[in-house]
């Protein structure tokens, strides 16, 4: 589903089951991923779907995806933990000897812990698989072998991936003594990436030799060829092992110059419970963002399907590089000059960058790559950028004398003030935090990319004044906004100090003290605010009415924010504090943030503007999983004294036709949470035994910074286009008019 799905669909709630099964109504800018709990915006968002002690997952393709995450009882989490927690630890304690310490050999501890390896057994694990073999391919072309890689989805729910690169080795390894292939498929750190003079690449991302054998433990089967020194290889394996002797003859005449690897799997159904299904938009989204950082590689995506009307096929290749990737996510905004950049090679790191700043931008996007692996956390290379970035400008400012008053100093903040720019670097012995790879660590890096970018800023800066004039232009008006912003805030704690309470007057807070186990309803409106009160159980559940649509925070600055009322009680009842403010979450106040609006467009607008206040106000909400999305039923079928409760046209098509044809039965349309009585609301949508939530969470930050940018920004003309591109897809019948 993408996240412009989620966030502009008329019908709610029932859109979000027809966004989740449409694959082209908008482009897949967010990232929205499911996440589990007992029942949980690529990318990506997403959403975990949790009914009761049932999960449900949902397709979605944004860059905010759903994950799977054992959502607890509250009221279970409050009664007998701690005692079943002691006793099974004393009784595990009586039977612990040398034979309950197991040794695991092979590729068992990637079959016994899979998430320690690709992060979950849900979508997104499913789809590090792919990621997996693509980086592989894509090291043979940073190596400068390979210029070409074709991904296909089969109809089967396999995956394919072929590259035009040397191929894996087929010769007797040394050590193993079997086949090079046999050993970087079945051995847990074998490979040609760890360094030095016996490596086969002098950069690369894979450093830990455990991907493609991770891959081969997770798949029911694989399947490699490979091209070599004139010859062609196959070999079967399943579940890690071989399925088959390694085979050697030679090729065809069409292939008889041709060399690289082509790898097919198909994942295990053992390990992948939740379904196997991959996702055109999300994995395209990830190949788009390979194509942008290695301009002279072009990688094909297709996507087989039975039904050959539905099959899909996209190219992607960009010789622009980081220029093209930063007018691309500036697209839907309004650039105050063209993306300028540079690459240069110094001491053995490899730098490549290109910015551009937009007026009407309030924040900023700033996208750190080492060796093509995607370092969300950021790194030495994010810190030297902003450093350089800063002092530049700041010294520019004052020799160009555009700063009239001399003691004016411009923060980082204020600098990125609507800034777009991607770093990315190649390091022959990067240093990342774990197999996850989120952020860089080597210091050499920080000194190489800040020299860089000053050199390079000073020099083009001072040849293009023009641009310089507008980029301090635009950080000078920061400042004063940062300035009117600060007053503002001064006087919301000045408020909230002369009232008797600093929490909102609308909020019916719950009884307990402790955030783990708390949660706020933010409802829409007194009606469904009033139901929602009689109908929690006070010991966990708070409930925060709003009047009306809150800010759009996308076209304010943060002056007009903390002048808003609604925004102001939303700060003040989640414990949020200020924007820029390091994220605490022991400070917030309750640990699951549920959205839960009425079923039509204005339930929609207000879920939307909720979103993108938390994903510009703190982002972090996101990163911790504390967003939410309460999904209350559709319908209610009455037949006799039996009631159904549907989530969607299929669960109500579904409870139908389980009627005999001549039964008499009832249905009702639920629109607005108002109509609901307070034991209705509290059996289907706020129990924690058998409601159904949506858990938000950001997997592609610069995609789900163009959604919010293009949804919610100053531009009409994109969102005009979206719609008229978008309107075949419809249907009429799910239009609220």
């Amino acid at each position: 589903m993408a996240l412009r799905q989620l966030l502009l669909r008329a019908p709610p709630y029932l859109p979000l089951r027809f966004m989740a099964s449409s694959t082209s109504f908008f482009p897949s800018s967010i990232h929205l991923r499911f996440l589990s709990s007992s029942a949980s915006f690529a990318p990506r968002f997403s959403f975990l779907q949790l009914r009761g002690a049932r999960f449900r997952t949902m397709k979605i393709s944004t860059s905010i995806r759903l994950v799977p995450n054992a959502e607890v009882s509250s009221k279970a989490f409050m009664s007998s933990s701690a005692a079943t927690e002691t006793s099974t630890r004393s009784e595990s304690s009586k039977a612990y000897g040398s034979e309950q310490i197991q040794v695991l050999e092979g590729l068992d501890p990637v079959r016994k812990r899979p998430g320690m390896y690709i992060g979950s057994t849900g979508p997104r694990g499913l789809h590090h698989l792919v990621y997996e073999i693509l980086d592989n391919a894509v090291d043979e072309a940073q190596a400068g072998f390979a210029s070409q890689i074709d991904v296909v989805l089969h109809a089967d729910n396999s995956v394919s991936v072929a590259d035009n690169g040397r191929g894996i080795p087929t010769d007797l390894h040394p050590v193993t003594k079997k086949s090079s292939l046999e050993t970087v498929l079945t051995v847990l750190h074998a490979g040609g990436k760890f360094g030095g003079s016996s490596s086969g690449y002098s950069v690369s991302g894979g450093l830990h030799g455990v991907g493609l054998s991770v891959v081969n433990a997770l798949s029911e089967s694989l399947e490699v060829s490979i091209w070599r020194d004139g010859n062609e290889f196959h070999q079967k394996y399943s579940r890690g092992k071989p399925a088959s002797i390694l085979t050697s003859h030679v090729p065809s005449s069409e292939l008889k110059n041709h060399q690289g690897t082509h790898i097919r799997f198909w994942p295990d159904k053992e390990v992948f419970t939740t379904g196997i299904q991959f996702d055109y938009n999300t994995i395209s989204g990830r190949i788009r963002e390979l194509a942008f950082l290695n301009p002279k590689l072009t990688i094909t995506l297709t996507k087989e399907d039975n039904d050959l009307e539905k099959n899909q096929y996209n190219e992607y290749c960009y010789a622009g590089g980081l220029v093209e990737y930063v007018a691309w996510l500036n697209s839907d905004k309004n650039p105050i000059h063209e993306v300028f950049g540079f690459r240069k090679e110094t001491d053995g790191v490899a730098i490549d960058v290109a910015l551009q700043w937009c007026a009407d931008a309030y924040s900023d996007t700033i996208l750190g790559y080492a060796n093509s692996i995607r370092t969300i956390d950021g790194g030495t290379h994010i810190d030297g950028m902003k450093a350089s970035l800063t002092r530049t400008l700041n010294n520019l400012g004052k020799k160009s004398k555009i700063f009239k008053d001399k003691d004016i100093s411009l923060s980082g903040e204020h600098v990125r003030e609507g800034l777009t720019c991607v770093v990315s670097v190649r390091v022959r012995n990067p240093e990342f935090e774990g197999q996850t790879k989120t952020r860089l660590g080597n210091p050499e890096v920080r000194k190489v990319v800040e020299q860089s970018i000053q050199e390079y800023l000073t020099e083009y800066l001072e040849l293009h004044p023009d641009v310089l004039e507008l980029i301090l232009s635009k950080s000078l008006n920061a400042l004063k906004a940062a300035l009117a912003a600060k007053r503002a805030r001064e006087l919301v704690r000045q408020k909230s100090v002369l009232r008797s309470s600093s929490l909102p007057g609308k909020l019916a807070d719950c009884s307990s003290i402790k955030p783990e186990e708390s949660e706020i309803f933010i409802v829409e409106g007194d009606s469904a605010g009033g139901s929602a009160k009689q109908g929690r159980d006070r010991r966990f559940q708070a409930i925060l009415p709003l009047r009306g649509k809150i800010l759009n925070i996308e076209r304010k600055d943060e002056a007009a924010m903390y002048k808003n009322e609604e925004i102001n009680n939303l700060i003040r009842a989640l414990g949020l504090g200020f924007k820029g403010e390091d994220f605490k979450k022991d400070a917030l106040r309750y640990h699951k943030i549920i959205i839960l609006t009425d079923a039509d467009v204005d339930g929609a607008h207000i879920r939307t503007l909720l979103l993108t206040f938390f994903f510009r106000y703190q982002k972090a909400l996101f990163d911790e999983g504390c967003i939410y999305v309460g999904v209350p039923p559709l319908y209610k079928v009455e037949r006799g004294k039996q009631v159904y409760y549907c989530y969607d046209d299929k669960e109500l098509k579904k409870v139908q036709s389980s009627f005999p044809s001549n039964a008499s039965y009832n249905i009702q349309r639920f629109k607005g949470l108002g109509e609901m009585m307070p034991a209705q609301l509290w059996e289907t949508t706020m129990d924690p035994e058998r409601r159904m939530l949506k858990q938000l969470a950001v997997e592609d930050a610069a995609e789900a910074n163009v959604v919010f940018s293009s949804l919610m920004g100053v531009r009409v003309d994109f969102r005009k286009e979206l719609i008229q591109k978008s309107a075949s897809t419809m249907n009429l019948e799910h239009l609220d008019i």
